[in-house]
């Protein structure tokens, strides 16, 4: 009988209620761990297939890129043995616009330079044999291509554009001896013009100075 009185005195109940709460509290830490280790795999795995993409995004557009730098651009054309001589007087040049010869002792600014307002061909072209590409245009070109080009040039180093309103297509790409025409600023071989020529190995002075030429 005192057995049983002890029992269920008032101290056996508090440890009673303690060990219980003590039991759930464990409970819940046990869950608590088994949602923590879960979602730290769910993390991991998702890190892994997430570096597993962006590492296969990369590879193929290093891919892409070698492909635009080694296939040739599409109704290109080309001229050689250019000369290269620093002149203070116009040059005549048997293309519009020039893509190289003899030019301005001064290059044509071409750091991302969007020019509203026609350049010099003799600067432009200096900035040509630095290794940028130059973006034309004539009054004939659609308002959102300007804006494509002007938009992409703006973002591209080693790259210009200004209108040259005798020139015979709307829209044409120069880098030095290359020039393709496009009828618009979402023409596929304007990524590849750009990839493959902005500091190509056409130029005869890849990396020399854009930047502290001539500025309008």
């Amino acid at each position: 009988m005192a057995s049983a009185k002890k029992q269920n005195s008032p101290a056996a109940a508090r440890r009673a209620k303690l060990e219980e709460a003590r039991r759930k509290e464990r409970a819940r830490e046990r869950r608590s761990r088994i949602i923590t280790i879960t979602a730290s795999i769910a993390v991991v795995a998702g890190l892994v297939a997430g570096g597993g993409y962006l590492m296969s995004a990369a590879d193929q557009q290093d891919r892409a890129e070698e492909q635009a730098k080694s296939s040739p651009v599409r109704g290109e054309r080309s001229w050689d043995e250019l000369t290269q001589n620093h002149v203070q007087k116009k040059v005549d040049y048997p293309m519009n616009p020039p893509v190289g010869g003899d030019h301005n002792p001064v290059w044509m600014n071409c750091d991302a330079d969007v020019y509203t307002a026609p350049v010099p061909n003799e600067n432009a072209v200096h900035s040509l044999e630095h290794g940028a590409v130059w973006v034309t245009y004539n009054e004939k070109a659609k308002p959102s291509d300007i804006e494509k080009f002007a938009e992409r040039v703006g973002r591209t180093p080693y790259s210009l554009m200004s209108p040259v309103k005798d020139q015979d297509a709307p829209l044409v790409l120069s880098a030095w001896g290359k020039q393709v025409t496009v009828k618009s600023a979402t023409d596929a071989r304007v990524a590849q013009f750009f990839t493959k020529y902005v500091q190509g190995p056409q130029a005869p002075e890849p990396g020399a100075a854009c930047t502290g030429g001539i500025a309008r």
